[in-house]
């Protein structure tokens, strides 16, 4: 018999998931360090930070893989350090490997997920139908898993973790590694639930990817530095002006200016500086790269990315 939340009414609320100072240590070090933070129902929440931040570390405590070495947490209404097998049993997760095993077909990966998952056996036929048509594998399910292209096999991960229709899905980096095609229709899959009620909770690296979701919290050695919506961070964050940069000799260009202690940092093929008063930079930049002989094309102030909020926080970190 399924055991009850132990926090029913947090559930029956307006929230999804709500932890407080949590921490996961390894020895002496520390990999996630006092967190706190929530996830309303029905909202795309982005954990968004570099590799090694803590994010998997955190993704896996509240899933029910990982026992928290401290604090307290709920997610569903169930409590993340007495009752991980019943979140188990509610929510969705996607792992960044995808969780697939390649050796099976993908009937076999459907078929298995579904026991996994306990999904009713009147409900089985559907639900693989459901995962055959959003993936476009009718066709292909004899296919061994391992053959598939990273795009369609990721769907297929995606699929797989949500036969059960849980109201909660945990899905850590599930766009690494594939191409931007393949992220974007990804996105357009979790926007589709999202509508329909699920909670979904990802974590990523991929600055772009931040903008997609609802709210978000930039994660760094293991502590939360910011959290609010893409605007809120931008707002809130980034009080100084930025400056888009063209020029040719990226690098050099950098060095250059930090010499003279203007923030910078390279954006693909140009550089953002970072200033108090960028109109009074511009052509302080102008003169400084001139005189080391730097081409310099255009230089203009941008509307902040989150990238450049990031970059900024931990700089001051």
């Amino acid at each position: 018999m399924k055991e009850k939340p132990s926090n029913p009414d947090d559930f029956s609320s307006n929230t999804a998931v709500s932890v407080t100072n949590i921490t996961r240590t390894f020895g002496d070090f520390v990999a996630v360090d006092n967190i706190s933070l929530s996830v309303k129902k029905g909202e795309i929440f982005g954990f968004l930070g570099p590799n090694g931040a803590g994010k998997s570390t955190t993704i896996k405590m509240l899933c029910g893989l990982l026992m928290p070495s401290g604090g307290t947490g709920f997610v569903g209404g169930y409590d993340i350090v007495k009752q991980s097998e019943e979140i188990k049993r509610t929510i969705g997760y996607m792992s960044q490997k995808f969780s697939l095993y390649d050796d099976l077909t993908v009937e076999e990966n459907i078929d298995f997920f579904s026991g996994i998952y306990g999904v009713p056996d009147r409900k089985k036929t559907g639900r693989k139908e459901w995962v055959l048509g959003m993936t476009e594998l009718g066709n292909r399910k004899t296919n061994l898993t391992g053959t598939l292209p990273g795009g369609i096999k990721q769907r297929l991960a995606l699929g797989c973790a949500i036969l059960h229709e849980p109201p909660i899905i945990f899905l850590d980096e599930p766009t690494s590694g594939v191409d931007p095609i393949s992220r974007r229709n990804f996105w357009n899959l979790i926007y589709e639930m999202s509508k329909s009620g699920t909670t979904t909770f990802v974590t990523t690296h991929y600055m772009d990817e931040a903008e997609y979701c609802d709210r978000l919290a930039l994660i760094y050695r293991g502590r939360i530095i910011a959290h609010g919506t893409p605007g809120e961070l931008k707002e809130d964050y980034m009080k100084r002006d930025v400056l888009e940069i063209e020029v040719y000799k990226v690098i050099e260009a950098m060095d250059i200016l930090r010499m003279h202690d203007i923030e910078t940092a390279i954006f693909g093929s140009s550089l953002h500086a970072t200033l108090e008063d960028g109109d009074k930079a511009i052509p302080v930049i102008k003169r400084v790269l001139g005189e080391a002989r730097i081409e310099v094309g255009k230089i203009e102030k941008i509307v902040p990315s989150l990238e450049d909020v990031f970059v900024t926080l931990i700089e001051t970190s």
